[in-house]
């Protein structure tokens, strides 16, 4: 995201080469959105404000439904024809109520994370008010055309399919993640979020403080995997990272994030973060060979 705005790196259109400028707001100390900063960073020149719903790599909660709104209402009280944009990555399904739903006036996904169900094996999908998807679709293909034009490489049944399925799947990878923060802090790891409390993502943080865990951890969740069980990853210098990053994805889709996955940045505090599972039998099984090898290389004793 820092090199599509235009914060670091070399590659061509970036937004800051278009013009655009950007201030970024951080969070407070305990993760919650600083809703006074919101009200003082807003001016006549703001034309749209991103908010980032899940963790991402950082040891925080996810932003809640109800913080969401809060924090949009605030906005449009400053200035009503800001765009807010929500990247809603991680977090379709969890709650009750989508973003549209607390005046959000677009979101964006993948569809190989919780709206594909883990049938849907590529795509993104841009939802909100109608005009807004129309710019949109106008910027992906061409002024004029819009969503009218485009490939849809023959996926469409496999989409709507795994767009029906999805809440379930969701369901299923979230009791995998409360299993996961059980089992991570009896055995005295700490976790975010903890075992009982309230979620806005699927995503599920296990702090190491060291590397051969958290890589043992990985390693583990792919030898669980039903697709490439007899690989073990490594930590390698990934493009758009700015550190060693492991993944563990035995996944049937290629990057699917829906489905049990695990990834890790290396470097302190070696925090691993687990998300997916098509059904919580599978993300069962993944926690106990994950746990089978850290005792093989004497890292716990249980």
């Amino acid at each position: 995201m820092e090199e599509v705005i235009g914060l670091r790196g070399e590659g061509g259109g970036s937004l800051k080469e278009f013009g655009v400028s950007y201030r970024q707001l951080d969070l407070l100390k305990d993760g919650s959105i600083d809703y006074q900063a919101i009200d003082s960073a807003i001016n006549q020149r703001t034309a749209m404000v991103l908010i980032q719903r899940s963790r991402g790599y950082e040891w925080r909660p996810a932003l809640s439904i109800d913080e969401i709104e809060k924090a949009i209402k605030i906005i449009k009280s400053k200035k009503r024809d800001i765009v807010v944009l929500v990247d809603n990555c991680y977090g379709e399904f969890v709650e009750d109520r989508e973003p549209v739903e607390v005046g959000a006036d677009l979101v964006a996904g993948s569809l190989i994370k919780n709206p594909g169900g883990g049938l849907a094996p590529t795509g993104g999908y841009i939802a909100g008010k109608k005009e807004c998807v129309e710019k949109a679709a106008y910027r992906l293909t061409t002024p004029g055309l819009g969503k009218h034009v485009g490939a849809s490489l023959g996926h469409n049944r496999q989409m709507f399919q795994g767009l029906f399925m999805a809440p379930h799947v969701v369901a299923e990878s979230l009791k995998g993640a409360v299993f996961c923060a059980a089992v991570m802090e009896a055995l005295g790891f700490e976790t975010s979020p903890k075992v009982n409390d309230r979620r806005g993502d699927i995503i599920q943080a296990v702090r190491f403080n060291e590397p051969d865990s958290l890589i043992a951890f990985c390693q583990g969740i792919q030898k669980g995997s039903p697709v490439d069980s007899f690989v073990t990853p490594e930590p390698w210098d990934m493009p758009g990272y700015d550190c060693p990053v492991i993944m563990a994805a035995g996944a049937f889709v290629q990057g699917s994030s829906i489905e049990l996955s695990a990834d890790a940045p290396i470097k302190p505090p070696y925090t691993a973060y687990m998300q997916g599972g098509l059904v919580f039998e599978h993300v069962k099984l993944g926690i106990m060979i994950s746990i089978q090898k850290m005792l093989e290389k004497g890292i716990i004793k249980i």
